[in-house]
């Protein structure tokens, strides 16, 4: 066989050694975005606002590429197109109506904790994807985790918080389905995540105005400039162009299988900001998440259909 038939093992290994560094600063930024997202829903400002700081500061800065691709690409289709906006403006406020009700340490647990679960369930019920005996035995592990980090507070509804719960849970379904539909968009990183933004600034325009003209009334000028900085550049340009890059070079499965990796980090995180020492359950459960991603990611075993 030709060495143009047969790549060289260093060409094949670059765009995975390429697609695992950008799902891990992925993660990185996904953390910092959980404990950024929370703190100001909470005390600064409203979801609505958070969204347009979140999204506008994207859909300007990649208004040149929306300009070139247009609000609807072709070939895009209307289904790829609304998996591809399900993870916008959407997957925003219904992840930050569920920060509201549920406690900051079940955050992680269910949705970056669960993202990877609804990738696989998303593609064997829809793609008929097969997953091998290690990817399953990962996916066990990593609900095992995140039941264990979440502990009694995911199964008490008692106190209200099962309304996060689940509004965590559809945020996190919503970006299994965007995962599939940008794989199969035919989009690079940039072309979506300039897609996106563009469109749910539209959308939140109305809604998120009145509130950040409010908040810049009260002098809350301070944690909306921190906010367009976490929120509008690191998650919705860099994160979404890191994530689109680990999709393309790993597929849809391995790049959300390192997804729970943010619990982790947020629980490393929260010991010095917030002062929350994880107990001997969670410690056993971010063991087994992490542990989990191991095997999800499809580093044993053949991996099944990317």
């Amino acid at each position: 066989m030709s060495d143009l038939a047969c790549p060289a093992p260093q060409a094949r290994t670059r765009p995975a050694l390429t697609g695992w560094l950008a799902a891990f600063v992925t993660v990185t930024i996904w953390a910092v975005w959980a404990v950024a997202t929370r703190h100001a829903v909470t005390h600064d400002l409203p979801p609505a606002a958070i969204g347009l700081l979140r999204f506008g500061v994207p859909a300007l800065l990649l208004l040149p590429i929306s300009w070139r691709i247009g609000l609807f690409p072709k070939g895009l289709g209307f289904w790829k197109g609304l998996g591809l906006l399900g993870s916008g403006a959407p997957f925003f406020l219904v992840v930050a109506l569920g920060m509201q009700f549920a406690p900051a340490a079940e955050i992680g647990p269910l949705l970056p904790g669960t993202m990877p679960l609804f990738v696989a369930l998303v593609g064997w019920l829809v793609f008929g994807e097969r997953l091998g005996r290690f990817r399953l035995a990962g996916f066990a592990l990593i609900l095992i985790g995140v039941l264990c980090i979440g502990g009694y507070g995911l199964l008490y509804a008692g106190n209200g918080a099962w309304r996060g719960h689940l509004l965590l849970l559809s945020g996190a379904c919503l970006w299994g389905i965007y995962t599939h539909a940008y794989r199969r968009s035919g989009l690079s990183a940039l072309q979506a995540a300039a897609l996106i933004g563009l469109w749910s600034f539209l959308i939140l325009l109305p809604l998120g105005t009145p509130s950040l003209v409010r908040a810049l009334g009260d002098g809350l000028a301070g944690p909306i400039i921190l906010q367009a900085i976490l929120q509008g550049f690191f998650s919705g340009v860099v994160g979404i162009l890191l994530y689109g890059i680990a999709v393309d070079r790993l597929g849809a499965s391995r790049a959300a299988a390192v997804s729970p990796l943010s619990i982790v980090l947020a629980a490393l995180i929260a010991v010095p900001v917030l002062g929350e020492v994880p107990d001997a359950t969670a410690l056993v459960g971010i063991t087994l998440a992490t542990l989990g991603v191991v095997l999800a990611s499809g580093v044993f075993g053949s991996a099944a259909t990317r």
